[in-house]
């Protein structure tokens, strides 16, 4: 039996990155992935392939759309190769998830294809295709991940009704594409077969849409989308969806309790993940799991049981690649005696529709209900020369400041590169600094950053420059 100082559950952001520092500290790492490659959902079937192809559709949009005014005749017709942007889409995962495997070998890392579960709470058997093998770690590592979530109504057949999972890899661009959810992954998917030709309706429970992000976010990402003709049913209440042959009728209630009745070929079911902890036989071990199906850690990312953690999507918290990669790192610097630290509040949150979104800290309504007094400072992107020159207009930064101390407590953008402009705040709120201390530094001319510096300027004493 081959034994270990560490065995991981689970190849995605979390687990592989777990493995790769457990590796690095010097302990005998094996890794186990149910598929045959490596990289979980985010490599495979979200992250990766979901912004391949947000950032085909946006060459297309572009031509479509934009080239002429910039000077760039296309004789013919532009036509979208769908079948070609699907694989291109599956070359980027396949690259990206060739360059995990390389990774493992890299740091000799044992890798273990097949269903990893608890024989105890040292032990792991692993259902292979060629039979069971069983292995021993001192420690354990569950990084199983998330899987879509559905309504107990619907029926997800996989070809008409679908999740992420399948919009990823359509033959067909839709006529009329439902999407049942307002968050990330609708918004970031409904606009990438908007794009396409498709007619887009969001249909959305709560009164916004993104709910969890700040609110003037949510405002002005549904106004652009507005502008590119999605429709939005906010405040729907869905109570049935059903399939006749090419056709998907929903049903809903609106807020008045009316029922609406939206037909399409394609609806998109977007209602959320659920953590993913099917045939891992935690009772073997003892591990407790909370009332939402979610495996309960303490604040070191341990469970009830002392050598078992675990981290990602399958623990509490935002269900994000980032976080879980940084929970990786944390419970393997644990493992060798270190003193890591994560700070929650300061993991950002990215949309990656067309104007990108992009938020860390905390948002206005989490101020406003804590009790704290803030200043608020925002610039339009509209008034940068760089947005100008590449006709990305739409959008802003805001940043939130303590009122007495001008500590910068959140900041919330939406625009072009936001999710690469977020590090910045970020990087402040990581070492406390005030909106002050942003707009004393110098941002490079011309750059969409320079809308970070003005918002600072605005939070200090409203002295923003070029509005």
């Amino acid at each position: 039996m081959n034994q270990y100082d560490v065995a991981i559950i689970g190849s995605g952001p979390g687990g592989y990155v777990a493995a790769i520092r457990c590796a690095q500290l010097g302990m005998k790492t094996a890794l186990i992935e149910k598929y045959a490659t490596l990289g979980g959902t985010c490599l495979n079937v979200g992250c990766i392939p979901s912004k391949a192809l947000l950032d085909s559709s946006h060459h297309y949009e572009d031509a479509v759309k934009h080239f002429e005014e910039h000077g760039i005749d296309i004789p013919g017709e532009i036509k979208v190769n769908l079948e070609q942007m699907i694989a291109r889409k599956q070359g980027v995962v396949d690259q990206t998830t060739k360059g995990i495997e390389f990774l493992m070998d890299k740091n000799k890392i044992d890798v273990y294809h097949g269903i990893g579960s608890f024989k105890d709470a040292t032990h792991i058997n692993i259902a292979k295709e060629d039979g069971q093998e069983t292995i021993e770690a001192k420690n354990i590592i569950i990084a199983t991940g998330s899987k879509p979530s559905t309504l107990p109504f619907i029926k997800i057949d996989k070809e008409r009704v679908i999740t992420s999972t399948e919009a990823l890899k359509l033959k067909e661009v839709p006529k009329h594409l439902i999407v049942i959810g307002g968050g990330v992954i609708g918004l970031e998917l409904g606009q990438v077969y908007k794009r396409l030709g498709a007619e887009v309706t969001v249909v959305e429970f709560m009164d916004r849409i993104i709910p969890g992000m700040d609110g003037a976010l949510s405002k002005e990402l549904t106004k652009v989308m507005k502008k590119q003709k999605v429709q939005f049913n906010l405040s729907h209440k869905v109570k049935s969806v059903e399939r006749k042959g090419d056709e998907v009728i929903v049903k809903a209630d609106d807020k008045k309790g009316q029922e609406v009745t939206m037909t399409g070929d394609y609806c998109l079911v977007c209602v959320g993940r659920r953590p993913y902890t099917d045939g891992l036989n935690l009772e073997a071990a003892g591990v407790k799991m909370d009332d939402r199906g979610r495996v309960e850690v303490n604040a070191h990312l341990q469970t009830n049981v002392s050598n078992i953690y675990a981290i990602g999507d399958v623990i509490k918290g935002a269900m994000l690649a980032h976080k879980a990669e940084e929970e990786g790192t944390l419970v393997a610097e644990l493992l060798a005696g270190q003193k890591p630290h994560i700070d929650y509040n300061l993991i950002p949150g990215v949309v990656y529709t067309w104007p990108e979104v992009a938020a860390v800290g905390k948002t206005e309504e989490q101020l406003k209900e804590e009790g704290v007094e803030y200043k608020v400072g925002q610039f339009p992107m509209r008034a940068l020369g760089r947005s100008r020159a590449s006709m990305d207009l739409d959008g802003f930064v805001k940043i939130l400041a303590d009122k007495k101390t001008d500590e910068v407590l959140g900041v919330h953008m939406i625009g072009a590169r936001c999710a690469d402009l977020i590090t910045e705040g970020v990087t402040a709120m990581e070492f406390r600094a005030s909106a002050e201390d942003i707009s004393r530094m110098s941002h490079a001319h011309p750059t969409f950053a320079e809308a970070v510096k003005e918002a600072a300027l605005a939070a200090t004493d409203d002295r923003a420059l070029h509005i």
